[in-house]
């Protein structure tokens, strides 16, 4: 026992080269609240925030009397970007090498492939791409999906899409019915380079309902989790939500990362002025209409949008143009813009059309439109002031049709306003153009718009209005390249010991004030555990503990190789397992986990398991033997007196016992104990 007793004594330790993989520091979206102030905020001036709470609920503002039920005094606001989205893991950059011979399952977009199967165009060529790379690492792939084509039922046939597939990928791709036979495929085919194609979800009534048995089913045999169809991640499914608990690395795919990216560019603010047009329905959009007030400096109305607004200014509308059920969200909205000082843009005339009189088309101010007429377009003179005032823009986003419902024909002002946002988009200016007409209008100015153009508005709709991306929210957490250490340690040449599964953390705060020449951090999936953790240890004073929220199985390489110092310990204690499931059994200790241990921790570095459950151990034993590289052995065996007769250590190297270890100890459990040295180079 002495060679253990004097490693615990502390001793230095040569430096261990880092691994490099860069990701993102993440926040909870579940956590977020979405913040309006009022009047311009900047590093030194205080402003009001409009706190509006989503909460997940389908809000509907007529169960609000006014726009003070939404206020609240808050603190400061310097004008930054707030991390409203959650930062995820992503294959762009997850390390290429835990790729390798893993078996692989791609939710992809199939509606889209298809659809654009002849215009080789963005997002297909992302989506493609995605399968490509994976294909390159030499994983195993399996593509899932659920898709479906209007007026053209050969495009729902699984062999037919296959076909194509085969020859978008240039790559044999198999397709594969659910069930007994989809096992049996991949057992048969887990070493061959051929991709399986899953026959289409749409088809189970269990992937609508998150079935938990149908997505163990569909992840049988996988090892990582891609998600490649950003569209759907604001529904619950089983194949975005259900399949990520039985995979030990769940990422975002290329287009899945695009779409992300032109998310956060909406709400950025990182250039002024930073004007949006508003056209469509306002029903059942009021939280979203409240946030676009609290970043951008202008809102535009066009469209039947307009009406709504211009009523809720007092100004004569037609009643036919007003809908009721956006009232309510327009006086809101108007009560929010006044108060923060953001400028209205309203059509001054339009284009009207006489049913009786349909080839004549006369031009009546916006507040003088004549009994007969209808709007079906905005006016010069309003073309003329929003130009105006958008070229003077730095960032635009445009969200909604121009054109007006009761208009049949393609809209002159949409056309002209979107040659306008091409030649900005041009100079100068950031254009997100969302929605499937205001980007079909910006496409047909040119082949080489330099926009982002997000089709589908109702995704970006549900984020504004701050709903819950389930799809996006089950994926993997990253964390930077470089964490700031230093904001996190005192001194952070100290070795650095981390304990994955920390739980409550009282097993490693006690370590922290024993160990005063050691760092310590916990890697634990509950948050509610860590944000405790975290405020014992502002509240302590300590300087060598810290903790994160994290599925360490997929992201102990990123977080740990940036570490100044050296991984000189690593702890796994008492992971819980679910006797119900047997399958989650194999989650709780996976390859990439091992693999980045062995890798990290230094020569003459430890690793310690230990649990009361014999199966769990033995489990956790084979593992770091399997994948440990050759770098990993035991350090006591047979002979050892502290040893139990079957092999495992006897005593608790550390003097200090978890909670649920000393609960066992008291109750005359067995605990299962293994203490693994990593060898040096020239042993």
């Amino acid at each position: 026992m002495s060679y253990v007793l004097e490693f615990f004594l502390g001793y230095s330790l040569p430096r261990i080269s880092n691994f490099h993989n860069g990701c993102t520091k993440f926040q909870d979206l579940q956590q977020i609240r979405l913040r309006l102030s009022y009047g311009k905020c900047s590093a030194v001036q205080k402003c009001k925030k409009i706190q509006f709470l989503q909460q997940g609920l389908n809000l509907e503002l007529a169960d609000h009397a006014d726009l003070h039920s939404f206020r609240e005094e808050a603190e400061a606001c310097d004008g930054r970007e707030s991390d409203i989205l959650p930062h995820v893991q992503t294959l762009r950059n997850f390390p290429e090498e835990e790729l390798v011979g893993k078996v692989v399952m791609v939710r992809l977009d199939l509606t889209i492939l298809l659809r654009e199967q002849k215009k080789h165009q963005s997002p297909a060529v992302r989506v493609i791409s995605t399968i490509k790379y994976l294909h390159k690492t030499r994983a195993k792939l399996i593509l899932i999906s659920n898709w479906s084509v209007r007026a053209d039922s050969q495009l729902l046939k699984l062999d037919y899409v296959a076909e194509f597939l085969s020859s978008e990928l240039e790559q044999k791709v198999i397709p594969v019915e659910f069930g007994s036979g989809f096992e049996k495929s991949l057992m048969e085919d887990r070493h061959k380079s051929d991709i399986l194609l899953l026959e289409n979800l749409s088809h189970f009534k269990q992937e609508q309902a998150n079935s938990s048995e149908f997505a163990r089913r569909l992840s049988s045999g996988v090892d990582i989790f891609v998600n490649d169809t950003f569209f759907q991640s604001h529904k619950i499914l089983a194949s975005n939500v259900g399949i990520t608990g039985f995979c030990y690395a769940s990422i975002a795919g290329f287009h899945f990362d695009k779409r992300m990216s032109q998310l956060k560019k909406i709400i950025e603010m990182n250039k002024r002025p930073y004007f949006a047009i508003v056209g469509g329905y306002l029903a059942g959009k009021a939280a979203a209409l409240l946030f676009l007030a609290s970043r951008c400096d202008g809102l535009v109305f066009v469209g039947d949008a307009a009406f709504q607004i211009m009523y809720a200014f007092g100004l004569p509308v037609p009643m036919e143009m007003v809908e009721q059920e956006s009232l309510e969200a327009a006086h809101v909205l108007v009560e929010a813009a006044k108060a923060r000082g953001v400028q209205i843009i309203l059509p001054k005339d339009f284009w009207c059309l006489n049913d009786y009189y349909p080839s004549q088309m006369k031009i009546f101010p916006a507040n003088h439109i004549m009994d007969g007429w209808k709007p079906v377009d905005v006016g010069p003179n309003t073309l003329e002031e929003m130009i105006s005032v958008l070229s003077r823009c730095k960032k635009i986003l445009w969200i909604g049709g121009v054109k007006f419902s009761s208009s049949h024909q393609e809209s002159a002002g949409a056309s002209n306003l979107a040659a306008m946002l091409y030649n900005l988009s041009q100079m100068n200016c950031d254009l997100v153009v969302v929605g499937k007409q205001a980007c079909e209008t910006i496409v047909g100015k040119s082949s080489h718009v330099t926009a982002d153009m997000i089709e589908n508005a109702s995704i970006v709709w549900e984020f504004l209005k701050g709903r819950k991306l389930h799809g996006l929210l089950a994926l993997d957490r990253a964390y930077p390249f470089e964490l700031n250490w230093d904001a996190l340690y005192a001194n952070t040449t100290l070795p650095l010991v981390v304990d994955v599964g920390s739980g409550n953390g009282l097993f490693l705060t006690r370590m922290a004030k024993m160990r005063k020449d050691w760092n310590f951090l916990g890697l634990e999936r509950h948050e509610k555990l860590v944000r405790r953790c975290l405020d014992h240890v502002s509240q302590s004073g300590m300087t060598n503990g810290y903790f994160i929220a994290t599925n360490a199985t997929s992201t102990f390489r990123s977080i740990v190789s940036s570490y100044p110092g050296d991984l000189v310990l690593v702890l796994i204690q008492c992971p819980n397992p679910d006797f119900n499931k047997t399958e989650h059994r194999w989650r709780m200790v996976q390859r990439s986990l091992v693999e980045a241990i062995a890798d990290l921790v230094v020569p003459d570095g430890k690793v310690f398991l230990q649990s009361d459950v014999k199966e769990v151990a033995v489990r956790m034993k084979k593992e770091f033997m399997k994948y440990g590289k050759g770098k990993l052995t035991v350090m006591h065996d047979l002979e050892d007196i502290t040893s139990h007769q079957d092999g495992w250590l006897n005593e608790n190297p550390f003097g200090i016992r978890s909670d649920w270890e000393q609960h066992v100890i008291e109750r005359g459990a067995p605990m299962y104990r293994l203490l693994l040295l990593k060898s040096s180079p020239s042993g």
